[in-house]
């Protein structure tokens, strides 16, 4: 039994036909966005760190259904998203335009922060996406402190903070669970289990493969979630967003999901089997949605065609902009970390 038996919630938003089509055109985008980019990646055009999403596409999909991405009395996004380095996809879902991601992986002035930031760090406030951070586990506390501010300024607004397999066993991990209970934050930590912290797996970094029972240290709301349905995922994130709307405080979900690609480009993989992934791909989270669509004849085969042309389309579209932008001034550099407009001290 968890504890989220005895909390009561209201009803989700429904789960329609156009959910399906949306959820089909977005993770198809999501898919095809990263392939893209491991292929740019091996002519060098992307450098650095190239982290891909393919497989988890479920648990953004279900996440977004359940997010309010209105304005608050401020006039930033209500809810908010802060997650680790395997970021492209997320601000793409959470309304940012693709053309300035591919652009940033780029490097180019056209990007989300002007080609600084790279793979690893997207940043978007104006959509409420908040990074990409390359040190592991880093985003668990600034997720709190978002969340904080959401409860600070009476704002109605929930914070998604997302993290690894590998960086649910970070210490502030811990001292960010203690202080979101004691405090009631609105946020829900979700880690997102895809088997592998890099190359290790979940069995050989702690004594429990349940990382959501973590959750029961602080007597947190937690329980397991089917990573690989975008359904059980929409209806998980519905209820800890309901309650930490409440004022009730944090949740911790743990999304049963996988990666078909290495931890990155640079991943041979020696430490899983092709077979396994293969297992995984007959659950792959587009499928499964495809084929409701199918069953249902939500879509013929023609729209279904029309879809996938358009994605093509849009991801090719992606690349041309990234490649014709310009890249940055060497003086950007300056401008945004050490210069005398933002360090007024700095002789």
């Amino acid at each position: 039994m968890h504890l989220y038996d005895n909390i009561f919630f209201t009803k989700m938003k429904e789960i329609t036909k156009d959910t399906y089509i949306k959820w089909y055109k977005d993770m198809l985008l999501w898919r095809k966005f990263e392939d893209k980019l491991a292929a740019v990646y091996i002519q060098q055009k992307v450098r650095g760190f190239l982290h891909l999403y393919n497989g988890q596409e479920a648990v953004l999909a279900g996440a977004l259904h359940a997010m309010d991405l209105s304005k608050d009395h401020r006039g930033e996004t209500k809810d908010k998203m802060i997650t680790a380095y395997r970021n492209h996809v997320q601000p793409i879902g959470m309304g940012v335009d693709p053309r300035r991601i591919m652009a940033e992986l780029y490097g180019k002035k056209t990007g989300t922060s002007q080609g600084l930031g790279g793979s690893m760090h997207i940043f978007s406030k104006e959509k409420g996406f908040y990074g990409g951070h390359g040190i592991v586990g880093g985003q668990i506390p600034l997720g709190a402190g978002l969340a904080f501010g959401d409860k600070f300024f009476q704002t109605g607004g929930v914070t998604l903070t997302y993290f690894g397999d590998g960086a649910a066993r970070q210490g502030s991990l811990h001292e960010t669970f203690n202080m979101a209970m004691l405090w009631k934050l609105p946020v829900v930590f979700i880690v997102e289990n895809n088997g592998y912290a890099m190359g290790t797996s979940v069995e050989r970094t702690a004594n429990h493969t349940e990382i959501w029972k973590l959750g029961l240290g602080y007597e947190m709301p937690c329980k397991p979630v089917d990573g690989m349905n975008p359904v059980k995922v929409a209806e998980a994130m519905d209820e800890a967003m309901e309650r930490a709307r409440r004022g009730d405080g944090p949740t911790f979900l743990e999304m049963k999901t996988y990666r078909y690609r290495g931890h990155s480009m640079s991943d041979a993989q020696h430490y899983r089997t092709k077979d396994e992934v293969a297992e995984y791909k007959k659950i792959d989270p587009i499928t499964q949605v495809l084929n409701v669509i199918k069953d249902k004849k939500y879509l013929t085969q023609d729209e279904i065609d029309t879809i996938d042309a358009d994605v093509k389309s849009l991801v090719a579209e992606c690349e041309k902009f990234a490649e014709e932008s310009d890249y940055p001034d060497a003086d950007v550099m300056y401008k945004y970390i050490y210069s005398q407009e933002n360090y007024p001290f700095i002789k």
